[in-house]
């Protein structure tokens, strides 16, 4: 593991403990490659630090480890379920913290979610369609001969 460089801290920056509690949910290198030349809170921290500040991934400071290596983690964490498995650790810690049960026991729907009437359902209630009653907006100013 690469030795962490002393640097300023960013508002966004995990702290020691935040690291303790997602570091066993980071993957370990692949096996029979070389080894990792990074340091994975540093790669967290500019991950965190993108999202956080809503910049681009190439306008992340150079004092973080180089944006290109930033973003091949943040999108293989994303592709083999990495933050799926820190969100739901987290949940668990807030919900048990709290003094809830560690899973929820509801769900939210919108009404974009749930369809309410069946399609070609006659007795459904539906719109009739509208006729513009003003002249078109595009050619209303070209003057006619």
């Amino acid at each position: 593991m690469a030795k962490r460089k002393l640097r300023a801290a960013y508002p966004s920056d995990l702290t020691d403990a935040q690291w303790a509690l997602i570091a066993p949910l980071i993957p370990a290198a692949e096996p029979g490659g070389r080894a990792r030349g990074v340091d994975m809170h540093e790669i967290v921290n500019g991950i965190v630090y993108v999202l956080r500040s809503g910049c681009s991934w190439r306008m992340l400071p150079h004092d973080l480890p180089p944006w290109g290596t930033v973003h091949y983690y943040y999108r293989r964490f994303r592709r083999d379920g990495t933050w799926l498995n820190v969100h739901e650790r987290l949940r668990t810690k807030v919900r048990r913290a709290v003094g809830r049960r560690p899973e929820p026991s509801a769900a939210i729907l919108d009404s974009q979610s749930v369809k309410t009437t069946k399609k070609g359902d006659p007795s459904a209630a539906t719109m009739g369609s509208r006729k513009l009653t003003a002249a078109s907006a595009t050619c209303s100013w070209i003057p006619s001969d």
